[in-house]
């Protein structure tokens, strides 16, 4: 069985956001971390690994050439093998070109289940994962809070609200995880040795099977970024003078109510 897992390096946010000039974000000047939904669907790809014989697991990551720390992470941790698409024609891709471009590396590799994170935490918009299912012709179920293989098929509890659905689809196929799927493990001092003696495989625009230029970079993302800042400016919410503690702690205790806090 082969699965590939998407992963993503990301600003580390506790390190401080750097802008270039057009509003994207300036990745070579941050520190960065894996993505934490990746990062639980890696963990979710080798637990299926340590359950199963014969289960090679792949990651996969576009980005600057630094990307490839998180792949060796990766591989530290139990992947297999791991694959770098970069390229500066790639920059500043939005999901769209972002999608287009890991889709056309992914036509290069055998599958059967491919793995991604619900969302990356510098964009927040679960579209990249059904995105690359889309383009792929797969089937994709997202929100997984638990995966189980049984066969040829995937059985996932997709998160919804209160609850869950149990889903069950044929591979190859998509699956989007959630941070909450499970706990990461940590890297093994062995694997570190072992990451850093694996040869990391390099791609670029050439490598692309079926994508058009015009889908690909800044140039190819129909979204285009108007304004962006760190600074997030906050209302001045509700105010309120209640005649005693009485009404105060009863105005509380319904606000919390109306939030589903209590």
């Amino acid at each position: 069985m082969k699965i590939v897992v998407c992963i993503k390096q990301v600003p580390d946010t506790a390190g401080g956001v750097v802008f270039n000039p057009d509003g994207t974000l300036n990745r070579a000047a941050m520190l960065t971390i894996m993505n934490p939904d990746d990062k639980a669907g890696l963990e979710a790809a080798l637990r299926i690994k340590d359950e199963k014989d014969d289960v090679e697991v792949t990651v996969l990551t576009m980005g600057l050439p630094k990307a490839e720390d998180v792949l060796r992470e990766a591989m530290a941790m139990g992947a297999d093998k791991g694959i770098l698409v970069t390229d500066r024609v790639l920059g500043g891709a939005d999901t769209w070109a972002t999608s287009t471009t890991i889709a056309g590396a992914l036509r290069n590799i055998d599958y059967d289940l491919i793995i991604t994170g619900r969302q990356a935490i510098d964009g927040d918009t679960a579209q990249v994962g059904p995105q690359i299912a889309e383009h792929l012709g797969l089937p994709v179920i997202s929100y997984a809070q638990d995966i189980k293989v049984e066969g040829d098929s995937v059985i996932v509890q997709r998160q919804y609200q209160d609850r869950y659905h149990v889903l069950k689809a044929k591979m190859p196929c998509l699956i989007t995880a959630l941070s909450e799927l499970n706990e990461p493990r940590y890297m093994s001092p062995g694997g570190i040795w072992d990451a850093y003696d694996k040869e990391i495989t390099t791609w670029g625009r050439a490598d692309l099977k079926d994508v058009d230029d015009s889908n690909i970079g800044l140039n190819g993302s129909p979204t285009k970024i108007a304004k962006a800042s760190d600074k997030v400016r906050k209302g001045a919410g509700e105010k309120f003078v209640p005649a005693d503690p009485t009404e105060g702690a009863t105005i509380i205790v319904d606000k919390l109510k109306e939030k589903h806090v209590i």
